[in-house]
Formats: C-alpha cells, sequence, structure tokens
C-alpha cells in the first residue's frame, strides 16, 4: 500500500498543472471526510486521502501563484513534457542599425525553449566559413545533432543557436568589419543581438552570450569578440585567419576602405584582431582556438592568433582535431567545445 502510494505521488508530480486541479480538490476531499467517518481505523486510505488533497492543492497554488510549468518542475526535477528533438526555424534578420543586407538566419530552439514556463536561455551566434550559408552548419556542420546531444543530457537545456549571415551574399566577403563593403561589423554586434532579445526567449546579460564560428567565421568571431567585449564576451575560432583578407593586405584594405593609402591602412590596423589584441588587455573575455593538425594554411594562423590571445589577458586554450580545413575539423570542433561554452555562459556549473 505504501509502495503504490508513493507511485502515485509520483505520477502526479508529472501530471499537467491546468483546469483540472479545483475538480480533484473537491473529490480527494470529499475521500478524505468519508473515508475518516466510515473508516477510522484504516489509517492507510485516510493518509492516502490527504495525500491526494495536498498533491491537489500544491497544484491549484501552482497554477495560479507560482506559475511552474508541472510539479515535477516546481520540485527540482526535469519537466516530463521536454519534446525530444530540436525546432530550427527560419528568421529575417533585418540590419535596422546597419543597412546590411543579410540572408535570413536559421535559429535552434532546444528542448527546454517549448516549455511553457522557462528561464530566459543563453545564446551562440554562429558564423559560416566564404563562401557560404547558414544552412551549412545545419547540414555539414550537424548543429541540430550536436546540441540536441547536449540537450539530452542536460534536461532538455542547451543555447538557443543563431546562425547569422555575415556575408550577405554565398560569394561575398565583406571581412566582417564595418566598409565600404558593407556593415557587417555592426549587423553582428547590434542587428543581430537586439533582434534575438525582441523576438525570443533570450537572456539579455552579455555574460550569457557567445560567437563562434569556422574559416571565415571564425575569424569573424575573433573580430567581434575584441572588438565588442562586452557584446560577445565568450568566442569559439575554428580555424580562422589571423587579421581579414581579400588577396593581399594591400588589395584588402583597398577593398575595405578605397586605397591602400597610409590612412587607411590604419583604418584596416583599428579592426584587425592580432593588432586591436597587442593595444588592449582583455580579462574578461574567454575564447577557444581549435584547428585541423593536416591544416598548413590556417593552423599557423590560428596558433598566431592564439598566442596574441593569451598575451592580451583572455582566458584562452587552443585545441588540434584530425583533420585539414574542412567539415571534418568544423563539426567536430562545435561537439568538443559545447560544454566550455555552456558552461561560460551560465547554462551549467
Amino acid at each position: 500500500m505504501i509502495d503504490s502510494m508513493h507511485g502515485a505521488l509520483v505520477d502526479l508530480a508529472h501530471v499537467r498543472i491546468d483546469g483540472w486541479a479545483p475538480l480533484m480538490l473537491t473529490i480527494a476531499a470529499v475521500v478524505a471526510i468519508v473515508s475518516w467517518i466510515v473508516c477510522r481505523r484504516r489509517r492507510v486510505v485516510g493518509v492516502v486521502a490527504v495525500a491526494m488533497t495536498i498533491a491537489a492543492c500544491v497544484a491549484q497554488l501552482n497554477a495560479n501563484v507560482l506559475g511552474y510549468p508541472t510539479a515535477a518542475a516546481a520540485l527540482g526535477h526535469p519537466p516530463a513534457t521536454l519534446p525530444a528533438a530540436e525546432k530550427v526555424i527560419e528568421a529575417d534578420i533585418p540590419g535596422v542599425v546597419s543597412g546590411f543586407r543579410a540572408r535570413p538566419a536559421s535559429i535552434y530552439l532546444p528542448p527546454a525553449y517549448s516549455v511553457d514556463t522557462h528561464a530566459p536561455l543563453p545564446v551562440l551566434v554562429l558564423l559560416t566559413g566564404q563562401p557560404g550559408h547558414v544552412v551549412d552548419w545545419l547540414q555539414g556542420g550537424h548543429l541540430a545533432r550536436t546540441m540536441d546531444t547536449y540537450a539530452a543530457a542536460h534536461d532538455g537545456l542547451a543555447p538557443v543557436v543563431v546562425v547569422a549571415d555575415g556575408l550577405g551574399d554565398t560569394e561575398a566577403n565583406p571581412m566582417c568589419m564595418d566598409s565600404d563593403l558593407g556593415n557587417a561589423f555592426t549587423y553582428l554586434s547590434v542587428d543581430v543581438p537586439a533582434w534575438a532579445k525582441s523576438h525570443l526567449q533570450v537572456s539579455e546579460d552579455p555574460h550569457s552570450w557567445a560567437i563562434g564560428g569556422y574559416s571565415y567565421g571564425g575569424t569573424c568571431a575573433l573580430q567581434a569578440a575584441v572588438l565588442a567585449p562586452t557584446v560577445y564576451p565568450t568566442f569559439l575560432d575554428i580555424s580562422g585567419e589571423d587579421e581579414p583578407r581579400r588577396g593581399t593586405r594591400a588589395e584588402s584594405v583597398t577593398a575595405a576602405f578605397g586605397d591602400d593609402s597610409e590612412a587607411s591602412e590604419k583604418r584596416f590596423d583599428a579592426v584587425a584582431p592580432l593588432e586591436v589584441m597587442a593595444k588592449r588587455e582583455f580579462p574578461s573575455t574567454a575564447g577557444a582556438f581549435l584547428a585541423g593538425s593536416e591544416d598548413g594554411e590556417f593552423r599557423p594562423q590560428v596558433l598566431r592568433a592564439y598566442d596574441r590571445a593569451v598575451a592580451s589577458g583572455m582566458d584562452a586554450h587552443y585545441r588540434e582535431l584530425p583533420g585539414g580545413h574542412s567539415m571534418d575539423v568544423w563539426a567536430p570542433a562545435l561537439e568538443v567545445e559545447v560544454d566550455w561554452l555552456s558552461s561560460r555562459m551560465g547554462l551549467t556549473d
């Protein structure tokens, strides 16, 4: 009888709280009174009825006052109603401030996002390589699978992931800066966060935000982290370059600012991450640098960026994965760093 009563209470704890609570309260009260009068010696029945009454009272109180989605959630247990997999949506994020014309973003919403009542979730902004499209993270990058695996091990919790367009077009290369090529930096550091905070149930605490990417996206993530450290205090640089590039340095400067004069080069240096880290300290920023062990072109650049980040006071770490400059490195890189990212963003201890 005691085991049966315990099982019934456990079941009650996972029942959705809605309009049946008043009815249950009435029935349980009647059962308690009748069982107490008729079966005074059968105290177990009375205990069960009293327990049901208490459970119903808690349910009613919660539904009208506390607002937990289930009694299990109120007791600190994971909700039993979490969906099993992710939800990916597409959304236009306009360049309200930047004027940057971006393609629609893909947004991963973890299982916990579907729960009626949940705390604002952290946000990871991800960027692709160049040429590229946001769907690259979902297809070859296995984003949903990686995040679902993490969520399954953390009671449905995972960051909301906004795969934003930092290019404007598949073949475009605005070098993730504000220049004659478009205001890509302002788009990613102002427009994207503002849109997410107003359209999604996500945290507004900057400590809960991170940015990451591979190749062009890795370079861009490092740039955003050093130029907007209060927006993105955490970053993931996978196989990125040590500075923005469109050909040679002179060609890059000219593409961005019209010529390769000394004035234009100074403007370029002001947004080049290694130059910025050489002049500023970043004790509140943390970054992960990853590269393929066989990536002869980008691995040395990632190492240079990592060394400069450490010298600037960042909490940085470096990791190599088997492979070259491909998704064989980029997809696993997110898998191995998602725990660290989530911890930095306050999702886990």
